[in-house]
């Protein structure tokens, strides 16, 4: 037996606070998004929303909220750094999901191509140019290219499941 076709129109508007709930089921790495931001200040975000899109050439994504103070920045960016956490980094995650506050107090970190803040105990950076950006209804998603890659602190990930930080088990 099969499922009759249905239109978005034939259903019921679908409830935010349920999908997020479904989207919480997803375990995700933890990463945080730096560029050198339009004048003196750094640009960085906590993201889970990060994957990979193609390996020829290497393109890699993340979507960025519409309302975020740091999009005009972002859009701006000639390159950026993605900088993936390892476990016991949440004070760092934390830091980078916060707006209007001054992230980079205290948090060591090297400028790598292009001025890019690459940040000093992630467990892999990834250093990108611009490629493309698309409509991701309330958020815009950035494709970009990364150009080198590093793992200077290789370990566990930071995970993040049902709206907790988690440990990968053995």
């Amino acid at each position: 037996m099969s499922s009759p076709d249905l239109s978005a129109a034939d259903l019921p508007p679908l409830e935010s606070r349920t999908f997020r709930q479904a989207l919480g089921q997803f375990a995700t790495g933890v990463a945080v998004i730096t560029a050198p931001g339009t004048g003196p200040e750094r640009v960085g975000m906590t993201m889970s929303s990060f994957n990979s899109v193609s390996l020829d050439p290497p393109l890699v994504l993340f979507s960025v909220d519409r309302r975020a103070l740091s999009l005009p920045a972002l859009r701006a960016a000639t390159g950026f750094g993605i900088n993936v956490l390892g476990h016991g980094q949440e004070e760092l995650s934390n830091r980078f999901a916060r707006a209007l506050e001054d992230k980079w107090a205290r948090v060591e970190h090297h400028e790598g191509l292009n001025g890019v803040p690459l940040l000093k105990d992630a467990i892999a950076h990834l250093e990108c140019v611009p490629y493309a950006r698309h409509d991701g209804g309330d958020h815009e998603i950035f494709i970009v290219r990364v150009l080198r890659v590093s793992t200077p602190n290789p370990g566990a990930p930071l995970i993040f499941f049902r709206g907790r930080y988690h440990a990968l088990a053995s």
